[in-house]
C-alpha cells in the first residue's frame, strides 16, 4: 500500500517547488488552486503601480502597529515653549500649535485612519453581499424593494449622507464609522446584484435547484463566493473614498475629537497656520494622500489580478 501521508501534495521534489507550481495537468485540486494564486502573484507583481500601492500600505500598517516603540514623544503633553517648531533632529516632522510632536501624532493618527477603514469595509461587505445577491437572485418584488431602497441612498453624495447620519448620532469615531457604513453600502449591493443576475443563469445553478437545494443555500455556497472576488476589488477601491470621508468628518469636528491625533482633525487645527507654519497641515494632509493613493492603486492591481477575462 502507498503511504498517503507522504505525498498530500504531490509534489515533486526533484523537480522542486516552482516546476511543481508550473505543472500543465494538476494532479489535485489543491496543486490547481496552488497554480492559480502563483500565476495571480506574478501578474500582480508585473504591475509595478499595484506594487507601490502595496509598499506604501504596508509602511503605513507597520508605523501603525509599531508606533509606541517608534516614537519617543507624548503625543498628548503639550509644551507651548516649543510650539510652531520646524522639523529639526528632536522633531522630525516639527511641532504643532501646542508643542506636540507631529511625528508621534501622525504615526498614531495612522492607528485611527485604517481602524476607521478597516471596520468600515467589515460592516459594509456582508450588508452589501446579503442584500445584493438577495435582490439579484430572487427578482420579483423584493428586488424592487432592495434596489428602490439602494437608489435611495445613492441619490445623495456620500459625504453629504455620511454628515447627515453623523449630526444625528453625534461626534465621535464610532459614530463616523456608523455614519460611513451606512453610506457606503449601496454600491457595494448594486455591484452583487449585476453579479449576481448573471451568476443565477448558469447551469451549475440551476443543476444546484434541481437537487432541492433553498435559495438560501444557493446564495450563500454558491453565489456569494462567485460574487466576492469583484466586491473586494470594489471595496478595496472605495477605501480611498471611506478614508477621505472620515478626514473630512474630522476635519469639520464631527469625527474624531481633540486631542485625537485622527489626521482629518490635525489637518483642522493647523489650516490657520497654513501660510506661516506650512508643515503643519501639510503633514496630515499628504498622509491622507499617499493612504487613499494606495488604496487605489492596490484596488487597480487587485481588479486586474482577479478579473477571470484577463488575457
Amino acid at each position: 500500500m502507498t503511504d498517503s501521508v507522504n505525498k498530500p501534495l504531490n509534489i515533486p521534489v526533484s523537480h522542486g517547488l516552482r516546476a511543481w507550481l508550473r505543472d500543465p495537468a494538476p494532479q489535485s485540486p489543491f496543486q490547481a488552486k496552488m497554480q492559480l494564486m502563483w500565476i495571480q502573484w506574478r501578474r500582480f507583481c508585473a504591475n509595478h503601480s499595484a506594487l507601490f500601492g502595496l509598499l506604501v500600505l504596508l509602511v503605513i500598517v507597520f508605523a501603525a502597529l509599531f508606533a509606541p516603540w517608534l516614537v519617543n514623544h507624548d503625543i498628548y503633553v503639550q509644551n507651548l515653549a516649543q510650539r510652531l517648531q520646524p522639523p529639526s533632529s528632536s522633531h522630525w516632522l516639527g511641532t504643532d500649535e501646542l508643542g506636540r510632536d507631529m511625528f508621534s501624532r501622525l504615526m498614531y493618527g495612522a492607528r485611527i485612519t485604517l481602524y476607521i477603514a478597516g471596520l468600515t469595509a467589515l460592516i459594509i461587505t456582508p450588508i452589501g453581499l446579503l442584500v445584493g445577491t438577495t435582490a439579484g437572485y430572487l427578482g420579483g418584488w423584493v428586488d424592487t424593494v432592495l434596489m428602490r431602497l439602494v437608489d435611495i441612498f445613492l441619490a445623495f453624495p456620500s459625504l453629504i449622507l455620511a454628515l447627515a447620519f453623523v449630526a444625528a448620532l453625534g461626534p465621535g469615531i464610532e459614530n463616523a464609522i456608523i455614519a460611513i457604513s451606512l453610506s457606503a453600502w449601496p454600491p457595494i449591493a448594486r455591484l452583487a446584484r449585476a453579479e449576481t443576475l448573471a451568476i443565477r443563469k448558469m447551469d451549475y445553478i440551476a443543476a444546484v435547484r434541481l437537487q432541492g437545494a433553498s435559495a438560501w443555500h444557493v446564495i450563500v455556497h454558491h453565489i456569494v463566493p462567485m460574487c466576492l472576488p469583484s466586491v473586494v476589488v470594489r471595496v478595496t477601491l472605495n477605501m480611498a473614498a471611506i478614508i477621505l470621508t472620515a478626514a473630512g468628518l474630522g476635519f469639520l469636528g464631527l469625527g474624531a475629537q481633540a486631542p485625537s491625533p485622527e489626521w482629518g482633525a490635525m489637518l483642522a487645527s493647523g489650516r490657520e497656520f497654513m501660510l506661516t507654519n506650512g508643515w503643519i497641515a501639510a503633514i496630515p494632509g499628504l498622509a491622507i494622500l499617499f493612504t487613499s493613493l494606495a488604496f487605489n492603486l492596490l484596488g487597480d492591481g487587485l481588479r486586474d489580478v482577479m478579473d477571470i477575462r484577463h488575457e
